[in-house]
């Protein structure tokens, strides 16, 4: 038996400040776009993982990750250059006072 109840962890948020709360909403969602759009493979990803979760065969997190995968199949992820975030040479105690290292390093060479 289907439970469609079942709540999202977090709700799915939608264009124009509306949510998506439950696997119902999402369904209902789904059913009121165009043919067209129901048809395209993201939503296709997405309707079979709601029934999954529905079912008790699949995790609702499932559902919510495919849903918002076809909510933002449009949207172009760009990746920053990571590399330009230099936070600096790490600095070690021994950098601190050479001479004390040095004299450490010849105390445990003669031991």
């Amino acid at each position: 038996m289907a439970d469609w109840s079942r709540a999202f962890d977090d709700p799915i948020p939608l264009p124009r400040g509306r949510q998506i709360i439950t696997l119902k909403d999402a369904a209902n969602y789904i059913q009121k776009l165009p043919k067209a759009e129901q048809d395209l493979e993201e939503w296709q990803a997405a309707v079979e993982a709601l029934i999954m979760a529905a079912e008790g065969r699949g995790p609702v997190m499932h559902s919510r990750i495919g849903v918002l995968r076809a909510l933002n199949r449009n949207i172009e992820r760009v990746f920053t250059d990571r590399k330009d975030l230099h936070w600096g040479k790490r600095k070690l105690k021994r950098d601190e006072r050479p001479e004390l290292f040095a004299q450490y390093r010849q105390l445990n060479e003669g031991a």
